[in-house]
């Protein structure tokens, strides 16, 4: 519990000394647990100062969510020396209950379809030393009646689509250049924008933060134009069949504009005086080409990085397609970052598998908020305990922490049934050794008790 309070002492000036007791004790709870991660769940293993009406007084507090998660961050966690990238995702949970706030028909990747649940944003800052995202901005995504209306209007008018008519080749005739339209951002880049330039102000000018990691979702201009209106990056991917163009390179015409556009890039034939690298493993081949390219529908020209893989046994190839609006950045750090983003697909896991963003059933807006924050600020908080039992322990797990909360927790019940305290030597003994039952990895000689 000492510690606990200690890596909760910075954010306390944001929030009230009931309800950081409160926090701590939840907390305490949480690690302890086993099964579902549910207030009444949590209540039984938080003791003394735990009781369920203390947990879900906390879940029904209005908490400054962003500003709790970006000063653990920034006072625990913060490497100001190393490198760091801002990946946002979003993911989604199953629920089942209708009375839910914000609960909708969402795709989950996981279901590979279409399922009943709560959707949320996160922003995450990666150290690409140590490979580790911190989750620092969570959101959940609540779309109006007018969104879905639009959205179900869009989907039946793609049902009702016919196929188009091949017209000729060539512009039509009479034809008249348009002028470009402004970029339109959607609701829910609107709500991303919002958050982003939220977290943007936090971090001011405390560390150099050049790019923003996001899923091929985000793999279009009107992302990467509310990117760049940021001051940032974008890295991302383009679909497997993006028109993409070399910069023209030929004599100026007689009439009109210098072209911008020149020879078509064919993913099956792609130009040898762009390949970087090629590499060979596992029966694969993996060719890397990188150019500055044009695709129609951005505005600007894209650092594109392809990889085209080749099966060396069936000669079956596949390719993927990375940009970045960063054209000096080079192949391979466009690759290693993009693999970097998926580092906040391991928050999510840890949240849904050890912290309850799988689990909570609370259904009010505000325990909805309360319980999707607390799961994330556990998965940065267990990472700090992680650190520190690994100095002496390195093979020390996250289930080998909760082993240890639980074993604390047996410990405290039964010292309070005896008629007298044991010596302190023993108690720390007895800790010890009941703390290692529930232990997956061998115990190495432990550090101070929790």
């Amino acid at each position: 519990m000492n510690y606990i309070l200690a890596f909760l002492q910075p954010i306390a000036p944001l929030i009230s000394k009931t309800t950081l007791r409160q926090l701590s004790r939840v907390i305490f709870g949480m690690l302890a647990l086993t099964g579902w991660v549910t207030m009444l769940g949590i209540s039984r293993w938080a003791g003394k100062g735990g009781s369920y009406r203390t947990v879900q007084r906390l879940y029904n507090t209005t908490l400054p969510w962003a500003e709790i998660l970006w000063v653990l961050f920034h006072k625990l966690l913060l490497q100001t020396t190393d490198e760091y990238l801002l990946a946002g995702d979003e993911v989604v949970v199953s629920k089942a209950g209708e009375a839910t706030f914000g609960k909708d028909c969402l795709f989950s990747s996981l279901a590979q379809r279409a399922i009943p649940g709560l959707a949320f944003f996160a922003f995450s800052l990666i150290n690409v030393r140590l490979r580790r995202s911190s989750p620092v901005q969570v959101e959940q995504i609540v779309r109006s009646e007018a969104e879905k209306a639009v959205c179900n209007a869009k989907r039946q008018e793609w049902k009702a689509k016919k196929p188009a008519e091949k017209r000729k080749p060539g512009r039509p005739k009479g034809s008249k250049n348009k002028a470009k339209q402004p970029v339109e951002l959607n609701p829910e880049l609107n709500r991303i924008q919002a958050m982003l330039q939220a977290l943007l102000k936090r971090i001011g000018g405390l560390f150099p933060l050049k790019y923003l990691v996001l899923d091929g979702h985000f793999g279009n201009y009107p992302a990467t134009w509310m990117v760049r209106q940021s001051g940032l990056h974008l890295i991302s991917k383009l679909r497997h069949d993006a028109g993409l163009y070399l910069p023209y390179a030929g004599p100026k015409p007689k009439r009109g504009p210098y072209p911008k556009y020149g020879q078509k890039i064919h993913y099956d034939n792609l130009p040898d005086e762009y390949l970087k690298q090629s590499i060979i493993g596992d029966g694969m081949r993996t060719d890397i080409y990188q150019a500055k390219m044009w695709n129609k529908e951005f505005l600007i020209p894209l650092n594109v990085v392809i990889l085209h893989k080749t099966n060396l046994k069936t000669q079956a190839v596949a390719h993927v397609v990375l940009f970045s609006t960063d054209l000096e950045l080079s192949f391979d750090k466009l690759i290693d970052y993009y693999k970097l983003r998926f580092q906040i697909e391991f928050n999510f896991r840890d949240a849904k598998q050890y912290w309850g963003l799988e689990d909570f059933m609370n259904v009010e807006r505000t325990p909805v908020t309360n319980a999707a924050n607390l799961s994330l600020l556990m998965v940065n908080l267990s990472q700090l305990l992680l650190d520190r039992y690994r100095l002496d322990d390195p093979a020390f797990s996250m289930l080998d922490l909760k082993a240890r909360y639980r074993g604390c927790r047996y410990v405290d019940e039964t010292i309070k049934m005896l008629p007298q305290k044991p010596d302190p030597v023993l108690l720390s003994a007895i800790f010890l050794q009941v703390a290692c039952l529930g232990r997956i990895h061998p115990a190495q000689p432990a550090i101070s008790t929790a």
